[in-house]
């Protein structure tokens, strides 16, 4: 089975919220909100795939050391099977915009199991609660 290699992030604002995003229309898993991220490119390495993906999907510009990571994800799709690490950032440059999204949320990490995500990111949301508190 083909192994799918997506990073995402934990974007986490002064009030100890994170950022979810929902998936456009015409994308797979449409209207389900996940943690920033994509699929890193031949020749990048994790961090440079979540800087360059932070700044594609929201605008925002995020530095390597402010980059820290926690957690990771094994889900197995019908299709392929995804390994997802996910890093926290709590300090970036600019005004978070959705780029590609539908809409953004700020979510304190306990209201996380309310929103619908996709199974790979479920797994996800219990090591941010440990860290922010629910």
């Amino acid at each position: 089975m083909k192994i799918t290699l997506v990073v995402a992030c934990a974007l986490v604002d002064a009030d100890n919220r994170v950022l979810v995003a929902q998936r456009p229309e015409g994308k797979a898993l449409a209207g389900l909100w996940e943690f920033p991220g994509g699929k890193m490119e031949p020749g990048e390495r994790p961090e440079q795939t979540l800087i360059r993906e932070l700044d594609e999907e929201l605008g925002i510009t995020v530095k390597e050391e402010c980059l820290a990571p926690l957690t990771f994800a094994s889900f197995g799709y019908p299709e392929f099977h995804l390994l997802m690490p996910l890093w926290v950032c709590r300090r970036w440059e600019g005004q978070v915009i959705a780029r590609e999204h539908t809409a953004l949320k700020w979510l304190r990490a306990g209201k996380l199991r309310d929103m619908p995500m996709p199974p790979a990111d479920e797994p996800l949301i219990p090591p941010l609660i440990d860290l922010l508190g629910a």
